[in-house]
């Protein structure tokens, strides 16, 4: 890791990730209120899992370095917006936006950003609904307001994406066109099975209530 490695620099590192991993805490905790309440009012969760993670000091150096920017504690902070991810897997695209929707509705939110790769897949075929968000982090001495990049997804839609990354890394991003075109297809036979699954439980819950 190209991070000058001071002492100050360490302390100053060691504080962010302990600021990061607040954020993420402050996060997870919410959305375990809001499935837990989903639960008692519709009988139904609509989260699946939640993953999180703080990306690691050498891969946020090289985001930096792609960008051009020096190798500080305060660029990082600054200009990577992914450092602290949040993954939440849910069954059904129409979870999603209800997800989405309840985050921003939580008034200690802020939504910085939205991207939906849902409507507007990558042309690799990834799917799934991106959003930045700051949450704020009380300290001892301070309040920081902390971002955190929040993706939603159905299980099968992160299925797809698991192997999509494993596939990058191994090719390191220049996978054979017969591969890509067959990533390309398996996204719409993904997005095929999420539509039929929706139908399906739709179906299922109207039977229920006639």
């Amino acid at each position: 890791m190209d991070v000058s490695t001071d002492r100050n620099d360490i302390d100053s590192w060691k504080e962010v990730t302990l600021i990061y991993n607040s954020a993420l805490k402050q996060i997870s905790t919410k959305l375990e209120i809001l499935n837990d309440e989903f639960q008692h009012v519709h009988r139904y969760n609509p989260i699946e899992h939640i993953k999180s993670r703080i990306k690691t000091p050498e891969s946020i150096v090289k985001k930096l370095k792609k960008h051009g920017y020096e190798s500080t504690i305060g660029n990082m902070v600054r200009y990577v917006n992914d450092i602290a991810g949040i993954r939440v897997i849910c069954s059904f695209t129409s979870d999603i936006y209800q997800i989405a929707e309840m985050i921003s509705n939580q008034s200690d939110i802020n939504v910085i950003s939205v991207k939906d790769y849902i409507v507007n897949p990558k042309p690799s075929g990834y799917k799934s609904y991106h959003m930045l968000v700051t949450v704020p982090v009380y300290l001892s001495d301070r309040i920081e307001q902390t971002k955190v990049e929040i993706q939603i997804r159905t299980v099968a839609m992160d299925f797809w994406a698991s192997l999509e990354h494993k596939i990058h890394y191994k090719f390191e991003g220049n996978a054979p066109d017969s591969i890509r075109d067959q990533l390309v297809e398996c996204s719409r036979i993904v997005s095929d099975l999420d539509a039929r699954m929706l139908s399906l439980n739709k179906e299922i819950q109207q039977l229920g209530e006639g």
